[in-house]
Order: structure tokens, then sequence, then C-alpha cells
């Protein structure tokens, strides 16, 4: 039996009890506690004399506000992304403790947030440093060229069906039908997008699932992982430096910086492709995603003013509709057009 459990007047689900057995640690467990963020997963502290870990556990249907469902199968891969980034860079994520038999809940150690602070929390107290930025960039771009040359990598990362089900259709085909006069660029990312085959694509770098780490950024949350464009990975965390500079209009110009650090120490580090090749289809991108946190599926919480908005689709489609072939000249019309006072 699993003993002394201490939890939030929430109970326990039954399979995650079986998989503390499994783990061997569930005769042991003191205290358990529900933690909050995730809109994907159930995720569990668990406490015991020697150590606290974290359980996780994918949802079907996604907490948000329109109809988003998702493959629990997802899971799998984010556990293979995880061990996988471990062999290749073995601080930029937790420790792995094991995983169910149907690979449905995984475990990994618990980092304490005193010493691995989220970057997302850093950054909305206005604490924006460039440095870890370009950090982030860098490591990125080392997971992106050792998986890029590994041929194992696409036959155990093929989840087109997840990628296109948790990302193309939530952002770029939402979007494309709330703009019915843009769809066809927006239908045309997201092909591009889906068959653009190069490296493992992590599908959510955002700073919600990074840590500031000791050692550098430690990233979570790798439910989206595929074997596709690293395009898509680069945007995507570009995009909420872009954002953020709205409800943190007094630190636009650091995030521009960060903006500019990340890029720079991503691509110069690409060795698998052509890097103008690759920063075009970057910058193509990263627009249609800017609109799609405003009218896609996962609209950002920290932009709600309307006029806000609205600056942000106005400057997106004309980069849609005139699009831009390099990341600085994407951070240029920002500035001119979000940023204003």
């Amino acid at each position: 039996m699993i003993a002394a459990f201490v939890v939030s007047d929430t109970a326990l689900p039954p399979e995650m009890r079986m998989f503390l057995r499994e783990l061997g640690v569930g005769d042991t467990v003191i205290a358990v506690r529900p933690l909050t963020g995730g809109v994907s997963s159930d995720i569990w502290l668990i406490e015991t004399p020697d150590q606290r870990l974290c359980v996780k556990r994918a949802l079907p249907a996604l907490r948000v506000a329109a109809d988003w469902q998702a493959p629990i199968e997802r899971s799998t891969y984010e556990y293979a992304w995880m061990r996988r980034v471990q062999a290749i860079l073995p601080d930029s994520v937790p420790p792995l403790l094991g995983r169910s038999a149907d690979g449905a809940i995984f475990a990994m150690a618990f980092l304490e947030a005193r010493d691995y602070p989220l970057w997302k929390d850093v950054l909305l107290r206005g604490e924006v440093d460039p440095h870890f930025a370009g950090e982030v960039g860098a490591a990125l771009a080392t997971i992106h060229s050792t998986t890029a040359k590994d041929a194992s990598i696409a036959p155990e990362f093929a989840s087109d069906r997840i990628f296109h089900a948790i990302r193309l259709e939530p952002y770029l085909l939402a979007t494309a039908r709330a703009h019915a006069d843009i769809a066809p660029r927006l239908h045309a990312l997201a092909e591009r997008t889906a068959t653009t085959k190069r490296a493992l694509v992590h599908g959510d770098v955002s700073p919600k699932n990074i840590l500031t780490g000791p050692a550098g950024p430690v990233f979570l949350d790798a439910e989206c992982a595929w074997h596709g464009d690293p395009a898509f990975d680069v945007a995507f965390c570009l995009n909420h430096l872009l954002l953020k500079c709205i409800p943190l209009r007094e630190r636009a110009d650091l995030l521009l910086q960060a903006f500019a650090a990340f890029a720079s120490h991503y691509l110069t580090r690409v060795d698998w492709e052509n890097a103008d090749d690759m920063e075009r289809r970057c910058a193509t991108l990263l627009p249609a995603l800017a609109l799609a946190r405003i009218d896609g599926k996962s609209p950002v919480e920290y932009i709600v003013g309307e006029d806000e908005k609205q600056r942000v689709r106005e400057v997106a489609r004309a980069l849609i509709t005139g699009p831009r072939a390099r990341l600085a000249e994407i951070a240029d019309a920002w500035r001119r057009g979000v940023t204003r006072q």
C-alpha cells in the first residue's frame, strides 16, 4: 500500500500509484502534491524520505478553451527526446528516473525552483539576460546538429500525426480559419514545416518550458518531439521573446537584444544545412506563430488589450504577406510596429 499521502484535495490516480510501485518507491512515499501550470498533463510532486520526484501523465484533451485533442502516446516521444538529449547535453534535462510499462507515465528528478527558476517567471519579472538567451540558442543548435547527423532519429521520432494534432493544426491551421484572406500562405507554411525533415525537434521551446539552471538552460515538456524541421523550434522560442515586448514594454530593447543573441548563437552553429536557408525558414514561419498566439487555439495569456492584439495582427500579417529572409528584419519590424509608444 502507498502510505501517508498528503494530497491537496485531489486523489492520486490509480495508474500513478501503480507506477510508483513499479519504481520501487510506492511504500516509502510520504507526500504528494499536484503541480499547476500545465495544460497538457497531470504532473505530481512525489516525496519520499530520500528524494523528491516529478511524475507526469499526458492528458487526451488539453486544458484550453478550444477543443484540442492530443494523442497520449506523446509521452513516449517526450521521454525519448529527454533521453536523447541527456546523452548530448547531460545538464540540459532533468535526471530521468523511469517510465511505466505502457509509456504513458514517467518520472524525473524534481528540480527546486530556488536553484532552477523558470525562465518565463524570470522574464516577466523584468529580468532579461541576453547572455542566457544566447545559451538557449547554442544548446538548441547543439541538439539539432547532433541529431541531424544521426540516422536513427527519423524512425524513432516518426510522430507526424501527433505533431500535426498539437502544433500544426492548433497554431497554423486554426489561425488560417480566422484569417481566410491569408489562409493559403498559412497552409503553405504548415505544409513546408510538415515535410521538412532535418533533425530532432522539441516542438515547445518556450520560456515556460526552460529552467535557468546553474549550468545553463534545462529543457522540459518535450511532448511535441518529432523528427522534422528545426526551424520550428527556433521560431517558436523567438516568438515568445517578441511577444513579451508587449507586457514588458520598458524591457523591449533588452528582449530584442536577447532575440539577437539567441539567433546569433544558434545560426553560427548550423552545420547540417545551409544557414541562410535555415534562417529563411525561421524568419518566414515566425510571424505566423506570432499571429497564432493571438488568434489560434492557444493565445498567450499576457496580451489582453485589443489594441495590443491588433498591433501584433498588423505586423504579423504584413510579414506573412511580405515575407523576410532574415531574423533581424523580423525584429526591426516588431520594434517599429509593436513596441512603439
